[in-house]
């Protein structure tokens, strides 16, 4: 019911009108499910009331208990019929398509971009993955820049490649060559943990063909593939000291983790302030964020980047007085992340996951996934404010070794240095996304992957799920997949 009532506004002449009539009935839906709940006699009653202790509770009061393909992709609850009303607003936006101008709905696609919508790279808001041997490029995407020299400012933005800028855009309007694409070629490893079992590493290797015009050969590549968007209003209502009270670039304490903080450029404050979005922590807030993603994927002005997507080539580069996206759009599509349900855990008190519990802390896996962190108040955002959620992140920088490393510094995040992603609904990828690809790249075909490409500052974590049983890695699994 509340996904036919979702879609509904997409396919209505009067969007405005369909998610008025949404927001009532998901309203009435709502005080329906309590009412049933509520009521002692009816049969339903026990089985509606969801059985959980607050470790469940990974998004605080934001948290819905929806295990289906919709997970990533429900309102938070506690949000106000008006806030309900300004979240459909931005989802009806979120999933809009560009196209090329001149057109009556949504014109301004391009001249080059990666995708046409929000929505397709992040399906069903959650991860992308990387494509297959036959595959358009959709999900995963690739910053581009020049090696920083010895009178590089340090710590600055990437530097943008001449007549392709800091973003390899492989799609292009009629007229307009794209700028290339990307050949992936996997080649793989066989690692044997201590009882025995062999666990087989794919690493990629990318090579950028049919350019519209020759790369530099010192080019620096970092693929990046679309991660989940749900909970990230919470993230970003995190205050900057409680991040920063992770932090530790000196590995003061000496265990081998440090946790550095990443300073980037705010283009609407106008200075530096801390990162805390994208896979090395690169944009400072999810309205940046947004306009970013509508400017270097889809070609899409606004008012904080009117420069049309073409800088990388000047013949169609074009200064546009009046944005492609209204402020209005942006800022509902801006709400429209910041308010997305985060997904309750599952299975929370089975013994097997209680181990994998402890076997994640005593590996010190939870240095850097922090269960637990408090938000404070996020301005315009009360649903996500002062709430206890189990993000399991620091969002700090953290060095992954040479195996990882994309080489590529951006800011203050070195080339093997990224931020720690949130595990948050990491068990429900499957069913939402139809697989199980991780970290940045999406090479890793698995939980147990992703684990053992680790190295760097979380060596020692992944020589201790080395020597684990089978049993023990087993039942770690079983925790992650709780999530």
């Amino acid at each position: 019911m509340i996904t036919q009532m979702k879609h509904f506004g997409e396919a209505c002449r009067f969007p405005k009108l369909a998610i008025q009539i949404y927001s009532l009935l998901y309203l009435t839906f709502l005080v329906s499910v309590l009412l049933c709940a509520c009521d002692s006699e009816s049969p339903v009653a026990v089985e509606s009331m969801p059985i959980f202790s607050t470790s469940a509770l990974s998004g605080g009061e934001t948290t819905v208990f929806d295990a289906s393909s919709h997970a990533f992709s429900t309102p938070a609850p506690n949000l106000s019929a008006a806030a309900l009303e300004k979240h459909l607003e931005g989802d009806v936006e979120f999933e809009a398509v560009f196209v090329t101008a001149p057109a009556v709905v949504n014109p301004g696609l391009g001249p080059i971009y990666n995708n046409v919508s929000c929505i397709n790279c992040h399906s069903r808001d959650g991860r992308g993955r990387p494509p297959g041997s036959e595959d358009e490029l959709v999900s995963l995407l690739f910053r581009l820049s020049l090696p920083k020299t010895a009178d590089s400012i340090d710590r600055q933005p990437p530097i943008p490649v001449p007549g392709f800028g800091r973003q390899l855009n492989n799609r292009a309007i009629v007229g307009t060559p794209p700028e290339g694409t990307v050949k992936i070629d996997y080649t793989e490893q066989t690692l044997v943990t201590a009882d025995g079992t062999r666990v087989h590493l794919r690493s990629p290797a990318y090579s950028i063909t049919e350019t519209y015009q020759p790369l530099p050969e010192a080019v620096e590549v970092s693929p990046r593939v679309a991660p989940a968007i749900f909970g990230l209003g919470l993230l970003e209502a995190i205050p900057e000291k409680a991040i920063l009270a992770y932090a530790d670039e000196a590995d003061v304490d000496r265990d081998g983790i440090s946790g550095k903080p990443n300073f980037v450029w705010d283009v609407v404050a106008q200075r530096y302030t801390l990162g805390r979005f994208g896979w090395k922590a690169n944009q400072p807030t999810l309205l940046q964020q947004a306009a970013s993603a509508y400017h270097d994927d889809m070609g899409v002005t606004t008012s904080l980047f009117l420069i049309e997507n073409s800088a990388g080539q000047p013949q169609l580069t074009e200064n546009k007085a009046t944005p492609e996206v209204s402020d209005e759009i942006l800022e509902a599509v801006t709400f429209y992340v910041q308010t997305l349900a985060v997904p309750a855990r599952r299975n929370v008190d089975t013994p097997q996951v209680k181990q994998g519990e402890q076997l994640f802390a005593q590996a010190q896996c939870a240095s850097c996934h922090v269960p637990t962190l408090r938000t404070g108040v996020l301005s315009g955002v009360p649903s996500v404010s002062n709430q206890t959620i189990h993000p399991y992140t620091d969002l700090l920088l953290h060095d992954m070794g040479p195996g990882l490393a994309d080489n590529r510094p951006d800011f203050h995040a070195s080339g093997s240095e990224w931020r720690t992603p949130p595990l948050w609904g990491i068990g429900l990828i499957r069913t939402v996304n139809g697989h199980t690809n991780f970290l940045h790249d999406g090479r890793a075909r698995n939980l147990m992957e992703a684990i053992l490409w680790h190295g760097g500052e979380a060596e020692a974590s992944r020589q201790a799920v080395e020597q684990m049983s089978k049993a023990e890695r087993d039942a770690l699994i079983a925790f992650l997949e709780s999530l």
